[in-house]
């Protein structure tokens, strides 16, 4: 397979997924180790920008390509200007939807440009499948910091306001590494007095302080999030929760 004509050779599944494989972790890089330095580059003050992963494990911010059309599919457009416009962790966690989008398309695209059959492709998205979403790291972040955050707060009210309902995970999952033994205990005495009657409307079994669970804000039943498929990171993003019951309710005529 050597020879003069070596750079007409199709690439490889496993020399693709390499590739990806380097991008993805620049852009895991950008959105988490160095947020700081990518949120000061996203200026909304300054033209459309992009996020752009490199095989060697490095991000850039910059202008999209001058060229049309590209070498490679371009990175969503402009992701600086929705920076100020909504909440920082939900604006990276679009910025990280994009960023999983544009993997995919690349890696397809050399798919395409080097001929691979069906085996190929199939092989080459069971080997990205197998791996995190940038969104799903992204995200995970962020719902254990603020649970972190959650847990260093001893006043724990009983009323199932939307803001305090959303995510409730263990106290002492999230709190041993920065609370006191006996501040730890007495949370998690607390979070027990306060729940431990409380029962999953699905199954029927009692709150556990080391189980993920949810509040449907129309029954105001709570609910294993493992019983309503469910996880933290997707309850990040409900706005409002409605169990299935009720949501089968609402769709009946």
């Amino acid at each position: 397979m050597e020879g003069g004509g070596a750079q007409y050779n199709p690439r490889t599944v496993e020399e693709v997924f390499r590739d990806f494989k380097g991008r993805r972790a620049g852009m895991i890089k950008a959105l988490t180790t160095d947020v700081e330095e990518f949120y000061q580059q996203c200026d909304p003050e300054k033209e459309n920008l992009c996020l752009y992963g490199f095989p060697s494990e490095q991000w850039e911010v910059n202008l999209p390509a001058e060229e049309v059309p590209p070498e490679l599919p371009e990175p969503a457009l402009g992701i600086n200007f929705a920076r100020d416009g909504m909440q920082e962790k939900d604006w990276l966690s679009l910025v990280a939807v994009h960023s999983d989008a544009w993997l995919l398309s690349v890696a397809f695209y050399f798919g395409a440009r080097f001929g691979f059959d069906k085996a190929d492709r199939k092989r080459l998205f069971n080997m990205i499948n197998d791996l995190p979403t940038i969104f799903e790291i992204v995200t995970s972040g962020v719902a254990k910091k603020q649970t972190k955050d959650k847990s260093l707060v001893s006043n724990h009210s009983s009323n199932k306001s939307k803001s305090n309902s959303k995510v409730r995970e263990s106290q002492a999952k999230h709190s041993k590494a920065s609370q006191p033994k006996d501040e730890e205990q007495g949370l998690d005495e607390e979070d027990e007095d306060e729940h431990g009657e409380t029962l999953c409307g699905a199954c029927g079994e009692n709150y556990a302080s080391d189980e993920f669970w949810i509040c449907c804000d129309a029954c105001e039943k709570w609910f294993h999030g493992k019983c309503v498929k469910i996880t933290p990171a997707r309850a990040e993003h409900i706005k409002q929760y409605k169990c299935p019951s009720c949501s089968n309710k609402r769709a009946r005529p």
